[in-house]
This record gives structure tokens, C-alpha cells and sequence, in this order.
């Protein structure tokens, strides 16, 4: 099987970890090792992965990742422009992956399956989904958010599969979504009344959406079930910190 390019973001500062003497949230310390580097490890553990580039904080990512990342791309304002710049050396290819810096929990089998579960559905944009109960029974406690659809509850994982062709005419939506994710007649305005109010009642069901936002890009997208919780537990704030360093040590003790 041809190789995925993957990209990782790491270009978001939380003020929220300022306190804890780092200056970059992916350069948090697990367990005496950068988060971010757990995530590229986990890349590289995958044998679905080719080449890796990062968008971020170029010195201070070089100084803790080195060779273990092919291509460094300079922290951009917001998330389109690290995530274009991040792409940009995989011009061409038919899909590539995209990562959150902030999930240390993955690992390359998980990574692994998803690209295999994606390339199966042979979408411009694949997306994982992980149902509420196994977030719990895995994290109990820990507060996502989800939605409510008609097969069930999920929440979104920080993880992506697309077709990089597709990116710049997805680009002035999505940032329209972000921006009015506060402004309910907006949002509706955007994707439709009746959408949102089957999204509010929980009645839609996976196809509609898939459907809905597919139409509105003009790509095929598709949500992918995932069973591992760890794909969205991404580290916000300083108590998924904590969370995070507990999973480890549970991990550790039954080997």
C-alpha cells in the first residue's frame, strides 16, 4: 500500500500553560518527553506513513524533534495558514494526514487504522467519530463535546484524512463555521435551518450529515467509527494534563 504524508499542528499557544514554563502547548512535558513527540513517534510507529511536516514554532520544535521530522514549517496566524503551509511540501499527492500536536495518547496502530478504515471509503475528507460510552468507559469523567445523532453520541477526534486538492475551495466555508460557531442564526444560515434543527433533536443520521457538509464543500466526506477514545482526547487545559500523565501510569502498571 502507497505511503500516507502526514502533517502536524502545533502552532497553538494556550495561555492556559504559560504557567507551567513552556512556550508552546506541543512542548508540554509528559513524563520528562515533549507531547509533540509522542505524536510524531506514534507517526512514525505507523507503517503507513511516509515523510512528516509540522507547522509551529520552527526553532523550538527543531531543537526537540530534529530529524525525526522531514519538513518545518514557520507558526502562521491561524489554523488554515499552518495547516496550508504544513501541506505544501506534499503538493500533488492524493491524500495526506493531518494531526493535532496535543494528542499523546495515539499510537501508530490507531493511526494506522484510520488511514486504512479512510482509504476504504475513498473520500476527499475523512473524519473520526467516537461514540459517548466508549469515551467514557475509557475516561471517565472527562468532559468532550458531542453530538447527538440517530445511531448514537459521538465526539470528533483530532485527526484527519483529505484529499489536498480539495483545500483551498473548502477553505472560505470552514473559516465562516469557526467564526460564527457562537452565532446559532448564522450557523443556520450557512448550513440550513432544517439541518441544524435535526442536528439540535438528534434525528439525523450519519449519512445526512456526511451528505450535508459534502454538498456544501463539494467533496465527499466521510465520518469514520473509531474504537479507540484516545484519537479525541486532546490536552486543553492544565486537568487533561493530569488525565493524560494517569493514563500513562495505568498503562505502565499492566506491563
Amino acid at each position: 500500500m502507497t505511503k500516507i504524508n502526514a502533517v502536524v499542528l502545533a502552532g497553538d499557544n494556550k495561555r492556559d500553560f504559560v504557567q507551567l514554563g513552556v512556550e508552546n502547548k506541543s512542548l508540554l512535558p509528559i513524563n520528562g518527553k515533549p507531547m509533540v513527540e509522542y505524536v510524531v513517534d506514534a507517526l512514525r510507529c505507523s507503517s503507513l506513513i511516509g515523510k512528516i511536516s509540522i507547522s509551529g514554532p520552527e526553532k523550538l520544535l527543531k531543537s526537540v524533534l530534529g530529524s525525526k521530522v522531514d519538513f518545518y514549517a514557520g507558526e502562521r496566524e491561524s489554523m488554515f495558514d499552518n495547516i496550508t503551509a504544513g501541506i505544501r511540501p506534499f503538493a500533488g499527492e492524493p491524500a495526506v494526514l493531518v494531526v493535532t500536536s496535543d494528542i499523546p495518547m495515539i499510537t501508530g496502530e490507531m493511526i494506522t487504522d484510520f488511514i486504512q478504515c479512510s482509504l476504504a471509503q475513498e473520500g476527499d475528507f475523512c473524519y473520526p467519530i467516537v461514540e459517548k460510552q466508549l469515551n467514557d468507559m475509557e475516561f471517565p469523567g472527562v468532559e468532550r463535546t458531542y453530538v447527538r445523532l440517530k445511531e448514537g453520541t459521538f465526539t470528533g477526534g483530532n485527526i484527519t484524512l483529505f484529499n489536498p486538492a480539495k483545500w483551498e475551495q473548502c477553505e472560505e466555508l470552514v473559516k465562516s463555521l469557526i467564526r460564527f460557531r457562537k452565532k446559532p442564526l448564522k450557523t443556520a444560515k450557512l448550513l440550513g435551518f432544517k439541518f441544524l434543527l435535526g442536528l439540535l433533536l438528534g434525528t439525523l443520521p450519519i449519512n445526512k450529515v456526511e451528505e450535508r457538509f459534502g454538498s456544501l464543500l463539494q467533496i465527499d466526506a466521510a465520518a469514520i467509527s473509531v474504537n479507540y477514545p484516545e484519537i479525541g482526547n486532546d490536552v486543553d487545559k492544565p486537568s487533561d494534563l493530569e488525565m493524560v500523565k494517569r493514563y500513562f501510569e495505568s498503562k505502565a502498571k499492566v506491563f
